[in-house]
């Protein structure tokens, strides 16, 4: 008895199809999910207060050009702009990801080591040494604030560049109040 090669082809050809089938999915696998820093609330609180001190430091700063006399309090008013500019950079891109407000709830709030629009006003009315006291004296108590902020973080903070950054931030503030003048 001869067997007909036909069936037997096209059983094998649907059978073959019917595999290849069942090895693809009907739909494309779901790409990964997008892995998103997880900011915990000390992160987001540290982030929105160490912007506020900052913002409210820089006029101050932009005051020693023409307000102080000597060339240590325009020294450190230099550094101290240059590194805050920075530091605020990265803070801001931290701030945009973590999806905080645009309103920072921190503005103006007095705390130690934040400039207020009273010790501003009050800078203005400064020049010569008198100025340079002042500056140096909120410089200072900005820094240790600043630096006892940043040490909180990186002990109860959760994210790992927000964490880093306090890391920086205390050492940067470290140096600098090591170096600063006591008088002018």
């Amino acid at each position: 008895m001869n067997a007909n090669p036909r069936p037997l082809a096209a059983a094998l050809t649907l059978g073959l199809a019917l595999g290849l089938a069942a090895c693809r999915s009907p739909t494309p696998p779901a790409p990964p999910a997008p892995t998103t820093p997880a900011f915990g609330g000390t992160d987001l609180a540290w982030i929105e207060i160490t912007i506020a001190m900052d913002e409210e430091l820089l006029p101050l700063l932009d005051l020693t050009p023409a307000n102080g006399s000597s060339a240590q309090a325009k020294d450190l008013s230099a550094q101290v702009k240059a590194f805050t500019t920075d530091e605020l950079g990265t803070l801001r891109q931290l701030h945009d990801e973590a999806g905080l407000p645009a309103e920072n709830p921190h503005k103006g709030m007095p705390m130690p080591g934040m400039v207020t629009p009273a010790v501003l006003a009050s800078a203005k009315a400064l020049t010569g040494k008198a100025f340079d006291e002042m500056l140096t004296t909120t410089v200072r108590e900005h820094l240790e604030q600043g630096q006892k902020l940043a040490v909180s973080e990186q002990s109860s903070g959760t994210e790992t560049r927000t964490k880093e950054l306090a890391a920086r931030i205390v050492e940067t503030r470290k140096a600098t109040l090591k170096n600063m003048p006591e008088d002018f």
